[in-house]
């Protein structure tokens, strides 16, 4: 437990134990699952944890509590990650009333079943709510990645308890980066909602937030513009470095050979950056996240079954779905007999916007030839021009 402010106690857990978070994302470095208590004339708790934690959760709670009773239990997010402690909760504080929105209490009721609440207070967009010194605000955040996400922004000490947003993967009892692992989970979790995102960032620019507290990954209290910049041109799905990603399946390795053959064109000719993903053997989270880190992408397969191979397939759907747009796409296809790969490829961006398409398309029959070593060789000069 430790103090965000004088009245504000942190008082999630970590978690090393999962594997998977989602059943999908790779967390080396553990989980977080943020909760928070506003000690006021009357007390605030936000959120609650995942129900492997709920002891230890309910135990950091009493130790903030230091003998007092909750007043309100805000529920920002009901995915079960931070709502699954909320019975347990009641049944340990069965007067506290529960602050959500009409949304809120209707999942509320699909997630808990006949869970009876005796005290409910459902809040609108704007509404306030006073514990005394502290004035809270509620946000909505629609879409930001659910429909009943709320923010709730104190204008006593400046804080806005942001849900997921501004969240990141990996423990807070682990030292890494920022960044890496808040875009992989920006991109992975809420990328598709750029608009809502974009949406909400409207509304906190007229609040003065000197802290952020989201539901995972560290509180962020330093350098706020570094991380609003961030989520800005993350949902505006804007470029945030120069490089160019390059994403390839390969079955015999002539096509590995011509995407390695293109990094070192590229290298060569001064490319500030150049990320080389092997689909089948490499986090697919992590190369979600450089294509929409960088403005190009190059994407190297065979034809399969008249089709391109699975982990394309599954690659280019995971841009798509996440509205893949403003970026400049290089298509390598390999075909022994009937090279479809690149018409495929080119097809699944069709409904995707301000996509450029290069020039030239690389078309190996089997393994490369010298025309194919010229033909990539025009190609990095196109992705550098």
């Amino acid at each position: 437990m430790k103090n965000v402010t004088n009245d504000i106690r942190y008082i999630g857990v970590n978690d090393h134990d999962l594997d998977l978070f989602e059943g999908q994302y790779i967390v080396p470095n553990g989980m977080a699952y943020n909760s928070y208590v506003i000690l006021d004339e009357k007390v605030a708790v936000f959120d609650t944890a995942d129900r492997n934690f709920t002891e230890q959760w309910l135990g950091n709670l009493a130790e903030a509590l230091g003998g007092r009773t909750p007043d309100y239990l805000i529920v920002q997010h009901m995915e079960p990650d931070h709502s699954a402690s909320i019975a347990a909760f009641l049944a340990q504080y069965p007067d506290t009333a529960v602050v959500g929105n009409a949304k809120t209490f209707t999942m509320l009721g699909q997630f808990f079943g006949k869970l009876h609440v005796e005290n409910k207070v459902t809040v609108k967009d704007g509404d306030s709510l006073s514990l005394g010194r502290h004035m809270l605000q509620f946000v909505f955040a629609p879409m930001v990645h659910w429909p009943e996400v709320m923010f709730t922004y104190d204008s006593t000490d400046k804080v806005l308890f942001s849900a997921d947003a501004f969240g990141k993967f990996g423990a807070l009892d682990v030292e890494e980066d920022w960044a890496c692992e808040a875009r992989r989970y920006y991109f992975g979790i809420v990328g598709k909602y750029g608009m809502q995102v974009q949406n909400v960032l409207k509304k906190a620019a007229g609040l003065d937030i000197q802290i952020i507290c989201p539901l995972h990954g560290p509180v962020l209290s330093e350098n706020l513009g570094y991380y609003l910049d961030l989520y800005n041109t993350w949902s505006s799905y804007g470029v945030e470095s120069e490089g160019i990603c390059i994403a390839y399946t390969s079955v015999y390795g002539n096509t590995k050979q011509a995407a390695e053959l293109l990094a070192e064109a590229l290298r060569g000719r001064g490319c500030p950056k150049v990320a080389v993903t092997d689909l089948a053997r490499e986090d697919m989270a992590e190369a979600v996240e450089d294509a929409f880190r960088y403005g190009k992408l190059v994407l190297a397969t065979t034809t399969y079954n008249a089709e391109i191979f699975p982990f394309m397939k599954q690659f280019i759907d995971c841009l798509t779905e996440r509205g893949y747009q403003n970026r400049t796409i290089g298509l390598i296809e390999n075909g022994t007999w009937a090279p479809m790969a690149a018409k495929v490829m080119k097809g699944m961006f069709e409904k995707s916007r301000n996509i450029t398409w290069l020039e030239t398309t690389v078309t190996i029959r089997s393994a490369l030839t010298q025309e194919n070593r010229e033909q990539i060789a025009r190609m990095a000069d196109e992705l550098m021009a």
